[in-house]
């Protein structure tokens, strides 16, 4: 492939001839230059631009020589804690650590610090002192309002102020990186860099803000006020809009941190051109001889042909970070991307997704967001759509439709989230027989998430009718073109609003659909979100009125286990579930039930920690039918 990656060593800078460089990208993730990964976006953006750039991945954190292994770039330090925030990387939902780290060389945990961001600019700010630190990312990006931490359990600070950091872009950085990296380049000093959207920083007057402003509640205050809390998180994630956002303020003790409006999101030749950037879309081969980068598999063979969201799901960091103004890629940018992954060597044949944040999106929902931005308090698709939803899938399919004509492509597959209640608004049903066709590898993965309807308000989801329609007429589609393609639903428990009651609702929904999901996602609250809001508060932002949260670690097992009751490792959980909402009706034999009783011999007494069960008779026994059916189901 031709170009080169960009150095991680002072070696490879050498082999370049350059004995100084300008700007130090720093990452919480192995170097992967590819175009899913932040790191390679910037980097390459920063290249461009014609600076120098160097890389340095997983530095060691607890050796401050780490830091200067590079030595001190010319301008700056840009630095993230990788693809996905350090704390999601290294616990699960029930802050179990994990034992493996896809973005890190032969997969292994460990490399990169908790809170990676903070420890990465505070070790800078040791070895560097004055040097001009920005910190981005997805770890920056949620964090940049006064915050609730799920694993620590309590509101923190804006990030700004623990990682000690000059400057903190958010959202999708690029033009606040190019506008950054321009002024430090002049000259100018960082702490007068203050003007730029798309970014925060810390001021002792919020007379520092040069946009138009809304003030939310101190640090101090939210953090030991819920109802000031779910208050000011409303207004941060209202404001989040790049027509009509304002700059919304926070006092952090005696400083302001002052957050200008969001940039506005790349416009499709903006797009084109990052996404064609000289990638050598795979990771440095450092890491060849300790077993790779996992991440890259998922992404390797696959197409980013859109940005943004406004599915508005409120447990989804989509729409914090990278927004819901929807913009999308040329037809030939991505074609010259596809002809080109033909060429590799390694290439089978098959595209593995063209998708984004949701794959069918190609557009802002309305021709009102363009101009006037979303609507607060409206959500385009929830509980139903806006009679205004542009919801025309004919770019889309042409786009599949022209890659699929592209010679050495055999199979184009979606596999990044289809939005299924969008869907169903396109006054045009090609694209859905399309995908049902051509670009459906065995099964199609959508996201109803729950059935109950004010779980799925909570949500910002539609109610399951939706995804009841959208199934019958997948299937109807799937017979008249002789295919055998399963729904896979996305499930999620625990979410706030669920109680136990709701998790058997959709347990019984599953049981008289025929399903059992093999996985199932516990919720998990990240930083920003408006279910983590809802998740530390009680309270729905929207509304301020009290939602119910499943909190106790147990509680959230019974939930979960609900979901997968036929599993015998969950029996007993499933069991202790129904008895404690008073569900006995639902252990038994008739069709509606979830657990069959267990037979006990004689004399002998239940276990003890288990809830007692109805002893099973040989009548009954006799009365069973042998076979059973899909799902396991008794005919």
């Amino acid at each position: 492939m031709k170009g080169e990656f960009l150095p991680i060593s002072r070696e490879e800078m050498h082999q370049r001839g350059w004995y100084y460089y300008d700007f130090l990208l720093i990452t919480g993730d192995a170097y992967v230059d590819h175009p899913s990964f932040g790191t390679a976006i910037i980097s390459r953006l920063l290249e461009a631009e014609g600076y120098r750039v160097a890389i340095l991945a997983q530095p060691n954190w607890k050796d401050p020589k780490a830091f200067t292994a590079l030595g001190r770039p010319r301008y700056g330090v840009f630095l993230n804690g990788g693809n996905i925030d350090s704390m999601v990387a290294h616990y699960t939902a029930a802050k179990k650590r994990r034992h493996d780290d896809a973005y890190s060389p032969g997969n292994r945990a460990g490399l990169r610090p908790d809170r990676a961001t903070i420890v990465y600019a505070n070790r800078v700010r040791e070895v560097y002192g004055d040097i001009p630190i920005i910190i981005g990312g997805l770890e920056a990006s949620l964090r940049r309002f006064a915050h609730y931490d799920y694993w620590e359990d309590k509101v923190r600070r804006a990030i700004l102020f623990d990682a000690q950091a000059d400057l903190l872009t958010y959202g999708m950085g690029e033009r606040a990186t190019r506008e950054i990296a321009s002024l430090l380049a002049k000259g100018t000093p960082v702490g007068e860099i203050t003007g730029v959207r798309g970014t925060c920083f810390a001021a002792q007057s919020p007379d520092a803000c040069g946009f138009p402003a809304v003030q939310v509640a101190p640090y101090e205050v939210v953090a030991s006020n819920k109802k000031a809390y779910a208050q000011a998180n409303l207004v941060e994630y209202d404001e989040h809009d790049p027509v009509r956002g304002r700059a919304v303020i926070q006092p952090h003790g005696e400083q302001y941190l002052i957050v200008n409006p969001p940039a506005m999101p790349l416009n499709t030749q903006e797009l084109d051109a990052v996404a064609e950037l000289p990638y050598q879309r795979r990771p440095h081969p450092v890491y060849d001889s300790q077993g790779g980068v996992p991440a890259i598999e998922e992404v390797r063979f696959s197409v980013i042909h859109n940005r943004g969201c406004f599915g508005a799901c409120k447990f989804c960091s989509l729409a914090f970070h990278q927004g819901r103004m929807v913009t999308s890629r040329s037809h030939e940018s991505v074609i010259r991307e596809v002809t080109a992954l033909t060429q590799e060597p390694d290439f089978k044949g098959y595209i593995h997704d063209v998708g984004g944040p949701t794959a069918n999106f190609r557009r802002p929902s309305c021709k009102q967001q363009r101009t006037h931005g979303l609507c607060k308090k409206r959500d385009c698709l929830a509980p139903s759509p806006c009679p205004n939803l542009d919801a025309d899938h004919r770019d889309y399919l042409q786009l599949l439709r022209k890659l699929r004509a592209i010679p050495g492509v055999k199979k184009i597959f979606i596999r990044s989230g289809i939005r299924f209640d969008y869907l169903l608004k396109d006054p045009n049903g090609e694209f859905f027989a399309d995908l049902v066709k051509h670009h459906i590898s065995g099964q199609l993965k959508v996201a109803p998430e729950h059935c109950v309807g004010h779980v799925l308000d909570a949500m910002g989801k539609p109610h399951i009718g939706a995804y009841e329609r959208f199934q019958e007429k997948y299937r109807r589609l799937n017979q008249k073109y002789g295919k055998n393609q399963f729904l896979v639903p996305y499930l999620m428990s625990s979410h706030p609003g669920s109680t136990l009651a709701d998790a058997i609702a959709l347990a019984q929904w599953l049981n008289k659909t025929g399903r059992q999901p093999e996985q199932v996602q516990d919720f998990y609250p990240t930083p920003g979100t408006l279910s983590t809001c809802m998740y530390y508060t009680g309270l729905d932002p929207r509304t301020m009125e009290p939602v119910y949260v499943p909190r106790s670690p147990h509680e959230k097992e019974l939930q979960r286990a609900l979901l997968q009751w036929k599993r015998p490792e969950k029996r007993r959980l499933v069991m202790e579930a129904l008895h404690k909402a008073g569900r006995g009706d639902l252990v038994g034999y008739g069709p509606d039930c979830l657990l069959r009783p267990v037979r006990v011999a004689k004399g002998q007494d239940t276990p003890k920690g288990k809830p007692k069960e109805p002893r099973r008779t040989a009548a009954q026994d006799k009365k069973l039918p042998r076979k059973t059916g899909r799902g396991g189901r008794r005919k």
